[in-house]
């Protein structure tokens, strides 16, 4: 059965907004409002990982609106109550001009947008770095690298891999690949998907990640010191790349990909707090 997103978008009560990208789809922006309603200075923009929506990142979507900060989570297109298929992305530019189109969004409302990726919402930071750095005044990279652990997500087998072969050249907007591993959230949230197509996980390359010469902004990169994606040298590996003179490592004491201790994000808080504020 298929996602009645429209109908879902519609019925939602919670805080949020909604814009049109270029190409006329409808993108959902949730979002978590401080007590100083007026406050225009300094926004988040969350970008959420592989499979997610804006949803389960409460976490840190409420922590930081009452620091202050007016938070938002981006859906993805294709994700959670966003447009678009399922699991699906036309293309790499199109992807990008997604984010920087919603960055700018904020942007005429806001003198100052921070992004704040986690997992693939690392991969979606660098793309807006490289193609809209000028709209954004700092990152926060969380629980991502170039290249994840081995073995953790099974190899399909040789008649899937047929399978996805044809489908690619007969049907590319079809998500034939189901993407799964072991210790995964958001099982029992149909905003969560879990089938992708080709096209879309082609055009996630980590190992292709750069970051723009000129990226001289705050920057914080955060990982779990338990994370079972990836190891905490290869997200240190990718802090050094970061050519910004003013950025801060942080290894979370006992948290996961994306199950985190509560008050592990502290010194995430007392950061913002110093540079935003």
């Amino acid at each position: 059965m298929s996602l009645d997103v429209v109908g879902l978008r519609d019925n939602f009560t919670e805080k949020h907004r909604t814009f049109k990208t270029s190409d006329g789809i409808t993108l959902f922006l949730r979002e978590w409002e401080p007590k100083d309603a007026d406050a225009k200075e300094t926004a988040v923009l969350i970008l959420h990982g592989i499979t997610a929506h804006s949803g389960p990142y409460e976490f840190i979507g409420g922590p930081l609106s009452k620091l202050g900060f007016t938070t938002f989570g981006l859906d993805l297109r294709g994700h959670g109550l966003s447009d678009g298929n399922r699991g699906d992305t036309p293309g790499l530019e199109r992807f990008t001009k997604d984010l920087c189109e919603a960055v700018t969004y904020l942007k005429s409302d806001y003198s100052k947008i921070v992004i704040l990726g986690h997992s693939l919402g690392v991969f979606q930071s660098a793309l807006i770095m490289n193609s809209c750095l000028q709209n954004i005044a700092g990152a926060v990279l969380l629980s991502g690298a170039r290249t994840m652990r081995s073995g953790i997500l099974p190899s399909p087998s040789f008649s899937q891999k047929i399978k996805i072969a044809l489908s690619s050249i007969t049907s590319p907007s079809k998500p034939v690949i189901e993407y799964r591993r072991e210790g995964m959230t958001g099982l029992d949230d149909p905003l969560f998907t879990f089938n992708y197509t080709l096209r879309f996980l082609r055009m996630v390359d980590l190992k292709g990640m750069v970051f723009p010469e000129n990226f001289d902004l705050p920057v914080f990169v955060g990982v779990g010191e338990e994370d079972e994606l990836f190891t905490v040298d290869a997200v240190r590996e990718l802090f050094d790349e970061i050519p910004s003179g003013d950025k801060k490592f942080y290894i979370q004491p006992g948290a996961r990909h994306a199950v985190f201790p509560e008050r592990s994000f502290q010194p995430l808080m007392d950061w913002m707090n110093e540079r935003f504020t």
